[in-house]
């Protein structure tokens, strides 16, 4: 098929779906009627989009972990924990990476592995090799809603088998989880591959079941300025509302500085909404998610507790919809189930006492939203004239061009042009603004920002601002600034 933001018709997505169902054994357990039946028995409570939709209506924010383990009983009992002892609202099923490179085989061997050392030898669930019947016992055996999270540019055949194994909420879309993820998949057919995930949930929205798609926020999660991951997610949005998705959660990934996250979660929600609304797809539920800090961790256990609260504030404060939650042992690899469960118990604890206040409407907080608004409309507008008002097609010429730029992305297709430092209070900015179609002003602004901490530190503008920064949270400060 060619490119183009165009809905797919239902004769072009059948006949795909005989080529996709033939990937993997597991495939031919796929009915697609049947699949709809049984999400049509699933619970409200236990659907995802029900809870958004009342945590948006009360104004709480719901917490959700990351986890995932091969074995079907020892992953059923994760999420136990964490729904149990970890108080979370919402729960994942992280997939593993030889699944999200669609290497079944490997997997398959990897389960093989993990049964026979005792030890967990993939680094989350092969959902595609357990298939339907897998996919239900898991999802039949909590209380919460369950989603799947992954990384995977194809993930065609993964959303048919845990869409009719009853996960209600899937994550990812055609540019996060290519450029941050890949290093020679070419656009074009990430997005053809996500088109797809998007018309299989719309033929559900269809039949009457609706299932919440989650763009990935944080792109690389290492000083990534809001204007970016927001035009992404605002795009990602657009494509898939028009196969036919109508519950949408956006995210952003914790960049650290207060006013600019919270900023940044407005300008998000309220861009999204409006784009959303100039394209005519006016029946879409937009919710937000913010992702607690994504960089490198302290390996203090108590520090990285601070971390935590901080993100949990955050989301909080900015009445984000949900919370990706962290452990205090991002530093040191795979966490426990105790360790994840304390992490969400910290979140939940921050959270409450943050409940009922607000953050104060100042001028620092507003002129932060305007200035995130304007750099994400000057990269979305761009990218529409690039595809001539197709998205799509301008998505592709767009990174082309550099006007879209992923800092620190593997993808040979991201230009690497744009260089993020923190300005002197924190926040992001950016040292080179690269082929961004940002207006003079804005790049004067950007300029003005690491000008004025390098005047503070006594230092020229320099990448060495970069290095510092990026390890500044793991070393128990935010802005990383020369030794004295």
């Amino acid at each position: 098929m060619l490119l183009a933001n165009k809905k797919w018709t239902q004769e072009d997505f059948l006949a795909q779906r005989e080529e996709v169902l033939q990937g993997w054994p597991t495939g031919k357990e796929v009915d697609l009627e049947e699949g709809i039946a049984f999400q049509l028995q699933i619970p409200k409570g236990k659907r995802f989009v029900t809870k958004l939709d009342i945590a948006m209506a009360e104004g709480r924010t719901l917490i959700q972990p990351r986890a995932g383990v091969p074995l079907i009983n020892e992953h059923i009992a994760l999420l136990q924990h964490l729904e149990t002892v970890g108080e979370a609202d919402l729960l994942p099923t992280t997939i593993d990476s030889y699944t999200r490179l669609n290497r079944y085989k490997d997997a398959d061997h990897g389960i093989k592995e993990s049964m026979a050392t005792g030890k967990a030898m993939l680094n989350g669930f092969p959902a595609v090799n357990y298939g339907v019947k897998g996919c239900r016992l898991v999802t039949s055996a909590v209380a919460s809603p369950v989603q799947v999270r992954h990384g995977t540019p194809d993930a065609r055949l993964l959303c048919e088998i845990s869409l009719a194994g009853g996960f209600t909420s899937f994550e990812g879309g055609g540019i996060s989880y290519n450029i941050p993820y890949c290093k020679n998949v070419l656009m074009e057919q990430t997005l053809l591959n996500w088109q797809y995930v998007d018309r299989l949930i719309g033929y559900y929205e269809e039949r009457g079941v609706s299932i919440n798609r989650e763009p990935f926020g944080p792109l690389t999660g290492t000083l990534v300025p809001p204007c970016i991951s927001n035009a992404v997610a605002i795009i990602e949005s657009l494509l898939a509302a028009e196969q036919g998705v109508r519950n949408l959660t956006v995210g952003y990934g914790q960049c650290g500085n207060l006013v600019q996250d919270v900023a940044a979660i407005h300008a998000l929600e309220e861009q999204c909404k409006e784009y959303l609304l100039r394209f005519g797809y006016m029946d879409c539920k937009v919710s937000t998610v913010l992702h607690q800090w994504m960089g490198g961790f302290p390996q203090d256990e108590a520090k990285a507790f601070a971390v935590i609260c901080l993100g949990s504030a955050v989301a909080a404060l900015a009445k984000a919809t949900k919370v990706i939650v962290k452990t205090p042992h991002e530093a040191m690899g795979v966490p426990t189930k105790e360790a994840n469960a304390a992490g969400l118990r910290a979140t939940k604890q921050t959270i409450s006492m943050l409940a009922d206040q607000r953050m104060i409407a100042e001028a620092s907080l507003q002129n932060e939203i305007d200035i995130i608004k304007e750099e994400t409309r000057c990269i979305v507008e761009k990218t529409l004239e690039l595809g001539e008002g197709d998205i799509a097609l301008g998505t592709v010429r767009a990174f082309q061009a550099g006007v879209i730029d992923v800092p620190f992305a593997p993808s040979r297709i991201n230009a690497g042009k744009i260089m993020p430092a923190r300005d002197n209070d924190g926040a992001v900015r950016l040292l080179d603004t690269g082929m961004l179609p940002f207006t003079q002003a804005l790049k004067e602004y950007h300029r003005d920002k690491i000008a004025s901490r390098a005047s503070v530190e006594n230092r020229d503008v320099s990448f060495q601002m970069v290095i510092d920064d990026i390890y500044a949270i793991s070393k128990s400060c935010l802005v990383g600034r020369p030794r004295k």
